[in-house]
């Protein structure tokens, strides 16, 4: 569809407007930023203006295009929400007025949307890779932008305003209905746990390594673990000899795996079974439940509540981020509840009927999330403007 419309340049109907600020102690600037991957805009925690040491600060107002200058290559541009009108953003970010004559501010922000647009902001920001790709002005006047008449305009965004609504919608009842399964099985946990005998984890799960004797010529796929319960993941394999003098140590299928820089913030998980074969540095510790007196499931679930975490920070002494640090000996002190072992078995079954749902909930939140890029596509094709 863009074919047929005019392509003008991005200066030529919405130029780089600044509105730089002078900060004064004592008074109080809300600040805004924009996230990458076109997901829109998120406030800051407001700064006095004596904690300001930037350059320049800037006010932006409401139908503002925002584009941070080192992320807009990942598509990290938005327009400015009228809830966010008269907030404050850094000498990093960067904004554009629309001439409403010509074209419409959210017309433009959906365009910025598009593989065809951050294609174009990535060719204006040189450098390699992160803070090294900082976008320039001049090229940003020059970037080209598809120009339908008004009323075209406004009927594209319409129809892309009412699909993004429902989008939101469902993503919003998506979260209620997570939040409903997580208290739920709160609930029941806690009331299994009620007057259960605690025993340390060294009894329950005691630590278990399987050395690697690393081979130069083989190669070892990596597991890592995230922080906040969200499971594990695969990295890269390494060769014999990147892995050089480091150790490594296989993981199980059905292992309680911590990471011990990260173990504080939740960097907990039980491997499954497409985690066959891979391994882990020293810093990845492997429990193994013994059979009839816990699962792994049970102890990953307690170790993600707000007294397993508090346990875990305890054992992870240090300031913060790599230097809060889980002592094996002290994982091993921690006492963990241990109710019956069919009824930690009940609860591991309940869990699992919840991880269905949120799976299909979750198949559900992908396929309404492709709905708007592929509507993008329709209205402004896939390739260059």
């Amino acid at each position: 569809m863009a074919k047929r419309w005019p392509v003008v340049a991005l200066n030529d109907v919405a130029p780089i407007r600044r509105r730089p600020v002078e900060t004064a102690p004592g008074n109080n600037y809300p600040l805004l930023a924009v996230r990458s991957f076109g997901r829109g805009t998120f406030c800051k925690p407001p700064l006095e203006g004596d904690e300001i040491t930037w350059q320049s600060l800037f006010q932006v107002r409401a139908g503002d295009l925002l584009l941070s200058n080192i992320k807009a290559w990942e598509g990290a541009v938005a327009v400015v929400a009228n809830d966010d009108d008269g907030r404050y953003c850094s000498h990093r970010y960067i904004t554009c007025v629309a001439d409403e004559t010509q074209v419409l501010s959210t017309f433009l922000g959906y365009y910025f949307r598009t593989p065809q647009a951050v294609w174009q902001l990535a060719k204006a920001s040189p450098g390699s890779a992160d803070r090294n790709r900082t976008l320039s002005m001049t090229a940003l006047r020059r970037i080209t932008v598809p120009l339908p008449p008004l009323d075209e305009q406004r009927r594209i965004v319409a129809r892309l305003d009412q699909v993004e609504r429902l989008m939101n919608a469902r993503q919003a009842a998506i979260e209620a209905m997570d939040a409903e399964a997580e208290a739920m099985l709160r609930s029941a946990f806690d009331r299994l746990i009620d007057g259960a005998p605690l025993r340390p984890m060294a009894e329950v799960a005691p630590l278990v390594r399987r050395p690697v004797a690393v081979i130069p010529e083989d190669s070892y796929p990596e597991l890592g673990v995230r922080s906040f319960g969200r499971g594990t993941f695969h990295k890269p394999p390494l060769s014999g000899a990147e892995v050089g003098s480091k150790k490594l140590f296989f993981i199980k299928p059905g292992d309680l795996l911590f990471n011990i820089v990260f173990a504080w913030e939740g960097a907990v998980a039980v491997a499954a079974e497409s985690d066959e074969g891979r391994v882990g540095s020293h810093r990845f510790l492997t429990c193994i439940p013994h059979h009839g007196g816990a699962t792994a499931e049970f102890l990953r679930f307690y170790f993600l509540t707000p007294e397993g975490l508090a346990k875990l920070g305890e054992a992870s002494p240090g300031g913060a981020g790599r230097n809060r640090t889980l002592g094996l000996k002290a994982l091993e002190a921690i006492k963990v509840p241990t109710p019956s072992f069919d009824r930690q078995l009940w609860f591991d079954g309940l869990q699992a009927k919840a991880g269905e749902m949120r799976s299909i909930r979750e198949q559900a939140a992908r396929d309404a999330g492709a709905l708007l890029p592929a509507m993008l596509h329709e209205i402004f094709g896939g390739g260059e403007v």
